[in-house]
């Protein structure tokens, strides 16, 4: 894929995401009592301020001593689409979760729920997980639906439409201090299942800790889902989660890394190399850069996806570093080992989906993890599709995803492909 073809494939998902939109926005704006982002006494402006000079993102310091999914603080928020506020009801909430390390961090989220005129009380709730954002703190999910310039608005209002609640995490290091911890399934999975927890905790939005959970993303979202699959049952088994449906899987990360590297997309795997060093300080990725190596990791670091995509192309890692093959160095092929999926069992039904066509994601790997899930005795609803590419396949795979959700919050038996 060239530039240019990278270029249109996202401009052709941003017009999607934007025709969704458009459509919710049309709808009549209901009662939104208490959502005005003026009910914001720290912020109070009718777009937001740069997450870097919002308070309502800097973590308390220490974090305080209290349960992974503690919300620390919230506040009533505007969503908007293409600039017009949307039907939704909204908080934006500041919650505890644990880093890769087993420390105690705090995530930012954004929780919403149709604004029909029904009660908030008794809907099950959707854990969304992002796809590729950036490491900089103007790419966290959060701010950008404030803005209403958020590319997957019309993926989430595809559940939002359907009556659920939704919430959307900004991972770690994604609106509070960066850079974001990308590619990292230990600190992504947690955060996902923290912010379930946060949005059963939130009061004005009824969940209780019985609330049927489904986890669905795709990309990044689909590492983030996959990975809070296989860490809910011993991370948070008193989440009652009723399925999940990822798509674009990083099922193995040396594997994707070898894939891009020197090729259109490798300004991501330079990307997941600062988002794992921050994750893993054993990475010690400064001691093996050059010059031109430490001016790079310095200028990802505050950038979004469409940014790095475009600086970094047709770059192999070792351009940047004072080894040959840094990949292939013990204690970064451990840490890619660790952060592989299919070494923890889910416990629960899945609905995976693929394009053949994936210039991200070898094919074989994402099969191998299929077979895996299989092999734990797992229903697995398996598609491929040929009509597609990575990013073109988030929309046209999500129709079938929100129906197989739909299913598993009514108590369908569960498919299989195995």
């Amino acid at each position: 894929m060239t530039n240019l073809q990278a270029g249109v494939t996202w401009a052709r998902r941003g017009v999607a995401a934007a025709v969704i939109t458009a459509v919710l926005a049309a709808l009549p704006v209901l009662a939104t009592t208490g959502t005005a982002d003026a009910a914001a006494p720290d912020d109070g402006s009718d777009f937001p301020v740069s997450p870097a000079a919002d308070p309502f993102y800097r973590p308390p310091n220490p974090i305080p001593a209290v349960a992974p999914g503690t919300i620390l603080r919230s506040r009533p928020v505007t969503i908007r689409g293409l600039g017009l506020p949307m039907p939704v009801r909204a908080w934006q909430v500041l919650y505890r979760s644990t880093d890769a390390q087993g420390r105690p961090n705090a995530v930012s989220g954004t929780v919403g729920v149709l604004d029909d005129g029904r009660p908030l009380t008794g809907r099950p709730l959707v854990a969304y997980n992002v796809g590729s954002h950036g490491l900089g703190p103007t790419c966290a999910p959060s701010y950008l639906l404030r803005q209403g310039v958020e590319e997957e608005e019309g993926l989430m209002a595809g559940a939002i439409s359907r009556g659920w609640a939704v919430m959307i995490s900004d991972y770690e290091g994604s609106g509070t201090p960066g850079p974001h911890t990308y590619s990292s399934g230990l600190a992504t999975g947690r955060a996902v299942l923290d912010g379930a927890r946060a949005a059963q905790h939130l009061p004005e939005l009824g969940l209780t800790s019985k609330s049927p959970v489904a986890i669905w993303g795709y990309s990044e979202g689909g590492l983030a889902t996959t990975w809070a699959a296989e860490l809910a049952p011993a991370y948070a088994p008193e989440l009652d989660i009723v399925g999940a449906a990822a798509g674009g899987v990083p099922a193995n990360l040396g594997n994707v890394a070898r894939r891009i590297d020197g090729g259109p997309l490798s300004g991501f795997l330079l990307a997941a190399a600062v988002g794992l060093d921050r994750a893993y300080p054993r990475m010690r990725l400064d001691e093996i850069l050059n010059a031109d190596g430490k001016a790079a990791v310095a200028a990802v670091s505050t950038m979004c996806q469409w940014q790095w995509a475009m600086a970094y192309a047709n770059r192999r890692i070792a351009e940047f570093t004072t080894v040959d093959d840094p990949l292939n160095l013990p204690r970064i092929r451990t840490i890619l080992d660790e952060n592989t999926l299919g070494r923890r069992n889910p416990g629960i039904p899945l609905h995976l989906y693929e394009s053949t066509q994936d210039e991200f994601m070898p094919l074989a790997d994402v099969r191998g993890l299929v077979a895996t899930y299989c092999g734990y005795g797992l229903p697995v609803s398996y598609t491929e599709d040929s009509f597609s590419e990575h990013v073109s396949l988030a929309g046209q795979g999500a129709p079938a995803a929100l129906a197989w959700l739909s299913d598993r919050f009514n108590g369908a038996a569960a498919p299989s492909s195995c």
